[in-house]
């Protein structure tokens, strides 16, 4: 981390100078106080991103609504959890991102899909796991379609991780919150060789979990490697790995009361379904990548990626589901939810060795060249990507019967044995692709992209027998027209295509673990970029449509899983970061959406805003530096989501809710090292509020948001 100490280097001429002046004292003359102010190169405020093309761009020129977490606000805000980063933008909510168990989220309306919308530095990424930040230097969200960037992929979006590069950077974090969890990590870097062309940079992190619900403590343990080799003077070589184990019991959601009342009265420190007995979820990841890059001359370079990223989830929980077993639904011919007593179903759900496994290689050729009075920055590329995924048939078996406002009773474990595993998906994705900015002049940019992709994919039961055999192929295009009437101002309106997988039918569906077939997206967006005196200011307006799937009543006790009927999403999206005064600096957004599905044949899925999607949602993150006070800021923020559905049906509404968040950073030297202090409280108020009420495997599931927490961390620089 960069030292907020002005640190003064004196100049030839300086010193030149300096014995004149003081020989000189009859003609000295003495000059009014000059104070210089630099913007901090490490704020909130980002110019450029990579994940809206094949290359670092600045973002003033990227013709799409592009969203960036940088280093210094992931550290004032001590995240540990993607969902901590992504709460500042307000584009993003919760998606089935229950405590324990690996996150996802809704981007625009749309959930994203852990097979598909996540990378790590452009590069695949298995998505069922919770990705490590120690070693991340910014989290980059590019809101929409990303077909022209990844193929196959989800309408809301894509993340990208952006791992740290080697620099000479020597530090050790240590933290704790209110419940006592214990947080140690470094980060060590530096430079070596003859000319110092091998950089090296390792991150180690240990985390104890203290959770603010009872029984989902755990522990995390995670490493990483990143190797510059600057080869010669047009070769270089870049190669990432990274290894986590992370164990915590998940944290089950509610369900409906008699499938239409929202829980109340009940506290987010509770942990439904408890047993004794009980095994945490772990979650075993690697993620390795690598990066080669030749310089043909001054205006071409040619690059090959190669990546691979695994996941093994021991998935074990006592989940609460259904009241099949509580007397008070036996009037219920299929009660799918929690009584209205509050009574639920308790089953020992086991599915162990999951494993999922993305291997990518990727070849391009980019750079510049004109044909008569056009300029064109051109890249050309092809790239394969193998999808699997080996699973068991899990064992669900009921135990008991809970209620959300009593005690659980302590049940014996099923002696249900282990299934065998077999190979359920092998996914292989192959695609040419190319991008081109045409420039006409300095006001007038044509953006021309767009892949071909080709899609071999088998689908197996849980016996092992093939399913499905999908052979598709589709041409994504992506295109755009960029109007700059100054230098700092950017209009632009794109269209842009994608393909997305299929979901998987739940486990009390007719077609059970079936995946369908993939399915295609559209999406138009407008939008304005500004830079104005150190703040990026945007507004994008977008529409997005995409087929429809859900789980089917059929009227006689069964459900289907099925695609049927469209979602058109509308929004529009503000957004400003950056240095508001010389004091001042902030990250901000506001999101406005109409989602809704039509055409699927079922009156409860139209006519009202989809689950899960509030009309409006706002965020803010703030960082004042107090005058007079060397190295003293203060941070603060808020997060507002209105009200939204719980169910498909529109019948239940969680409330709206306002979540404010208070801390600060201080900065001074101890024994003549640069320490940081930061401690932060969010919920200030302890807001009880419902953070996630979304659907998972065709089941609706609401999750409390967290009460007051307290985090205080201490980083040295050596």
């Amino acid at each position: 981390m960069a030292s907020p100490y002005p640190r003064f280097t004196p100049t030839l001429l300086a010193l030149a100078l300096s014995p004149a002046l003081a020989w000189a004292n009859d003609d000295l003359t003495t000059l009014d106080t000059v104070t210089v102010h630099g913007q901090r190169s490490d704020g909130y405020q980002a110019q450029s991103a990579s994940v809206a093309g094949f290359g670092n761009a600045p973002l003033l020129d990227t013709p799409a609504s592009v969203s960036v977490v940088t280093r210094q606000l992931l550290d004032d805000q001590q995240v540990r959890l993607l969902s901590e980063v992504l709460k500042n933008d307000a584009s993003v909510g919760d998606s089935y991102a229950p405590l324990g168990y690996y996150e996802n989220f809704a981007v625009r309306g749309f959930s994203l899909s852990a097979a598909n919308s996540y990378r790590v530095n452009g590069k695949s990424l298995v998505g069922e796991q919770n990705v490590a930040l120690e070693n991340k230097q910014q989290v980059e969200l590019l809101k929409g379609l990303s077909g022209l960037q990844s193929g196959v992929s989800e309408p809301g979006g894509l993340i990208n991780y952006v791992t740290k590069r080697p620099e000479n950077v020597r530090s050790v974090s240590v933290a704790s919150n209110q419940d006592g969890e214990r947080y140690i990590a470094t980060d060590v870097g530096g430079w070596f060789g003859a000319e110092q062309q091998f950089g090296l940079r390792a991150n180690l992190a240990h985390e104890d979990i203290r959770s603010y619900v009872e029984h989902a403590d755990g522990k995390r343990d995670f490493a990483s490697l990143a190797l510059d080799w600057n080869i010669s003077s047009a070769a270089s070589l870049q190669l990432d790995a990274e290894y986590q184990t992370r164990e915590q019991r998940s944290v089950p959601g509610y369900q409906l009361l008699g499938g239409t009342q929202v829980p109340s009265g009940v506290d987010p420190d509770k942990r439904l379904g408890h047993q004794s007995w009980s095994k945490p979820v772990t979650i075993d990841s690697y993620n390795l990548g690598g990066r080669f890059e030749y310089r043909l001359s001054d205006t071409w370079k040619a690059s090959l990626d190669a990546s691979r990223s695994h996941v093994v989830i021991d998935d074990y929980s006592t989940f609460p589901w259904g009241c099949y077993g509580a007397a008070s639904c036996a009037s219920s011919a299929v009660p799918n939810y929690f009584s209205p007593e509050g009574d639920y179903d308790i089953s020992d759900y086991r599915n162990p060795d999951d494993t999922r496994r993305h291997d990518e290689l990727q070849a391009a050729l980019s750079g510049s060249f004109a044909t008569g009075t056009l300029s064109h920055e051109l890249t050309l590329g092809s790239s394969a990507l193998r999808r699997t995924l080996d699973r068991r048939k899990s064992v669900n078996e009921w135990i008991g019967v809970g209620n959300i406002y009593q005690p659980v009773p302590e049940y014996s474990p099923t002696s249900e044995p282990l299934k065998p595993k077999h190979r359920r998906l092998d996914s292989r994705q192959y695609s040419l692709f190319f991008s081109d900015r045409i420039s006409f002049d300095e006001q007038w940019q044509v953006l021309l992209g767009g892949r071909l992709v080709r899609l071999d994919e088998e689908a197996f039961d849980s016996s092992g027998v093939r399913e499905r055999d999908t052979r598709r192929t589709e041409f994504l295009p992506n295109a755009a027209v960029i109007h700059k009437p100054r230098p700092d101002v950017s209009l632009y309106l794109s269209y842009s295509k994608g393909l997305s997988s299929g979901g998987e039918a739940t486990w009390f569906a007719t077609n059970d673990g079936q995946t369908l077939a993939p399915t295609t997206s559209h999406q138009w967006e407008a939008g304005i970029k500004r830079d104005w005196q150190g703040l990026s200011l945007g507004a994008a307006l977008f529409r997005i449509d995409q087929a429809h799937e859900y789980t089917r009543n059929n009227g006689d006790g069964t459900f289907t899983y099925v695609q049927q009927g469209r979602q058109v999403n509308t929004g529009l999206e503000l957004s400003a970061s950056g240095q508001a005064t010389r004091d001042l600096q902030l990250s901000a957004s506001a999101t406005a959406i109409r989602a809704r599905v039509n055409g699927t044949g079922s009156r409860d899925h139209e006519g009202h805003q989809i689950i899960n999607t509030p009309k409006l949602r706002t965020s803010l993150s703030a960082d004042y530096r107090v005058p007079g006070i060397d190295g003293l800021a203060l941070l603060g923020g808020m997060q507002y989501s209105a009200s939204k559905y719980a169910d498909y049906a529109g019948q239940a509404k969680v409330g709206g809710y306002a979540l404010f968040n208070l801390g600060s950073r201080y900065s001074t030297r101890i024994e003549g090292y640069e320490t940081v202090f930061r401690l932060t409280v969010d919920n200030l108020f302890d807001k009880r509020y419902w953070r996630d009420v979304g659907d998972f495997a065709g089941d609706g599931y609401l999750f409390q948001g967290a009460p007051r927490t307290a985090r205080l961390s201490a980083t040295v620089n050596f």
